[in-house]
């Protein structure tokens, strides 16, 4: 009989141990000066649960931080959280010149580039200080249900990749800045109340939406802005045929060209691109004939609920 208590005591400290190992860490702080966990955002994400059950929090503290940023497809239910946008600061400065990998350089280039679904960013500066020398990504997001809020997006050209079909992206309280087609990719992305900074003459969306998905990029109650001197700027143009994108309620600077959409070169874009505003301050008057006008009506369709099929931010 004592040996069957000592086995089942022993069975008991094993099965225990056992879900004490399991167990994982939930909160993680990162800091340059060594009084968090990690001095590396990215130890930080390799040393989180792959698939967790719980919700991980990385919180990164103030400072700038020179690394390239990887968010694998496994590190899903992840929150990245600075403490201060303006002062929590993720900069890289790779180009396409610079990757020199071929003629898809440009998807190597993003300083931080996000995989996993049902991911959260928030409070940050992301930033491709490459300068104004081509294709040179700040933020490649890839996975569905994404979240970024109050975040800075700044770049040139190709600053915004979201990418991946039917993935769903919501982007809120961001300022997003670039030259060139600096939001740009075929993934399902609502923008609200975003500040959308021109940086150079030029165009400020290039969406490549594919033919069946119903919608593309949504920009909602956002402002467009531009630097000193710059004002001569497109909507949008289709990278690819069936490129979609809606603004509805914004605020244009003057820097938006009368005309609001470019066909890149191609009259064939302009059947199967679909660009519309709902602007009921500005005059679209002088809109280019194949871009659609949204009525009130119209907007029913531009729910959260509609547009991200039932998913909720």
């Amino acid at each position: 009989m004592k040996n069957f208590y000592q086995l089942i005591l022993l069975l008991a400290f094993s099965l225990l141990s056992q879900a004490v190992s399991a167990q994982y860490a939930t909160y993680l702080t990162v800091a340059k000066n060594g009084s968090g966990d990690y001095t590396s955002i990215q130890e930080a994400i390799n040393n989180t649960k792959s698939f967790p059950d719980q919700p991980i929090t990385i919180f990164i503290k103030k400072g700038v931080y020179e690394e390239k940023v990887r968010v694998y497809a496994w590190n899903t239910n992840l929150t990245l959280e600075g403490e201060d946008r303006e002062n929590t600061i993720i900069t890289w400065d790779d180009h396409f010149k610079k990757i020199d990998k071929g003629r898809n350089s440009t998807f190597l280039t993003a300083t931080l580039e996000l995989e996993a679904n049902d991911c959260t960013i928030k409070n940050l500066t992301i930033r491709n200080s490459a300068g104004p020398v081509g294709q040179a990504i700040a933020l490649t997001v890839s996975g569905d249900r994404c979240v970024v809020e109050n975040c800075s997006i700044l770049g040139h050209q190709d600053t915004l990749y979201c990418t991946g079909e039917g993935n769903r992206h919501y982007f809120r309280d961001c300022h997003i800045e670039g030259t060139t087609d600096f939001i740009f990719g075929n993934a399902t992305a609502v923008f609200e109340k975003c500040t959308i900074h021109s940086l150079s003459n030029s165009f400020v969306t290039a969406a490549s939406t594919t033919e069946h998905q119903p919608y593309g990029f949504v920009f909602l109650n956002c402002s467009l802005t531009a630097a000193e001197g710059v004002n001569e700027c497109y909507l949008g143009r289709p990278w690819r045929a069936y490129a979609k994108t809606v603004f509805i309620s914004c605020i244009y600077g003057p820097h938006i060209l009368p005309a609001g959409w470019d066909n890149w070169s191609s009259t064939d874009n302009e059947r199967t691109a679909y660009y519309a505003e709902y602007a009921p301050n500005e005059d679209l008057s002088t809109r280019v004939g194949w871009a659609k006008r949204l009525s009130r009506k119209d907007l029913k369709k531009y729910t959260s609920s509609k547009i991200f099929n039932g998913w909720t931010p």
